[in-house]
């Protein structure tokens, strides 16, 4: 880590996890000469990231969350994460949407982050089991309708079921809604994603529907940031076999761009002066 007395608070908190989970831990007194910042700060920093869930306090510092395997953070704490990444994987994965194709968005922060970009593209049928996905949609419909409305507006389904913490719709009513539908391209967050665990979440609810939506799709395109490489949830629901794109960030590792190409037909990387196709 780079220090910096001008980071923003979120750019600091990131160095900072990624710090945690690539070292199993951190102290606080390391903290500070790298990022030039004072002790007050890290801690502040540190009970912000232990309050969305992502690490624990100890004495003198932090590690990652113990029970990562089933823990499921919910939406708000998620979203405050990665922020410059997940804009950059949305903007890259929109142009794959092809105007007045049926396409899918599942839960997740990234695929929110798509669905505003989604918003420009014309006549695009749109299935999706997040609440939140939904209401970018509805509430650009709402404001078009202010201003006497807009061509070209999306069809928005909403698959019902029961709501998780990431205000994903999952379970049998969101499965039998998948299974009669057809879509073009699936745009799909994942919790984790690994050569031997492939896609995974530690929900098993949303396990199945995430199935669901893999079976019904012609393409799936995978959009996650870097921190999700090497994360394993509880239950996999996907092997990279079945994926045809993954999204992510800069922040991926050389090695890992290494082991998914020699498993997925593309892999873009998102972010800098022109997005990397490999």
């Amino acid at each position: 880590m780079s220090e910096n007395q001008n980071l923003l608070a979120e750019q600091r908190r990131a160095l900072i996890l990624d710090e945690v989970r690539k070292r199993g831990g951190v102290r606080v007194n390391e903290l500070t000469r790298r990022l030039n910042v004072s002790d007050m700060t890290i801690r502040r920093d540190l009970d912000a990231l232990a309050r969305q869930g992502v690490i624990e306090k100890v004495h003198g510092g932090a590690v990652p969350l113990v029970g990562t395997s089933t823990h499921e953070p919910g939406f708000e704490a998620k979203s405050a994460l990665e922020l410059t990444a997940k804009e950059d994987i949305a903007r890259a994965a929109a142009v794959m949407a092809v105007p007045g194709s049926a396409i899918a968005l599942s839960g997740g922060t990234t695929t929110y982050a798509l669905a505003q970009q989604l918003l420009d593209v014309p006549d695009l049928t749109v299935v999706t089991n997040s609440v939140r996905v939904a209401d970018v949609f509805h509430g650009a419909q709402r404001t078009a309708a202010g201003g006497g409305g807009r061509a070209g507006a999306a069809t928005v389904v909403l698959t019902g079921g029961v709501r998780t913490p990431s205000d994903s719709l999952v379970g049998p009513v969101a499965d039998r809604a998948i299974a009669s539908l057809h879509f073009d391209v699936l745009f799909l967050g994942v919790h984790g994603i690994s050569v031997e665990a492939g896609l995974s979440t530690p929900n098993l609810a949303e396990a199945e529907t995430n199935r669901r939506f893999v079976r019904a799709a012609r393409r799936v395109v995978v959009v996650a940031d870097h921190t999700k490489w090497g994360t394993v949830g509880l239950s996999s629901f996907a092997t990279l076999d079945e994926v045809d794109t993954f999204v992510t960030d800069a922040g991926l590792p050389a090695g890992a761009r290494t082991q998914i190409e020699e498993h997925l037909p593309d892999l873009v990387v998102a972010g800098g002066p022109a997005d990397v196709v490999l």
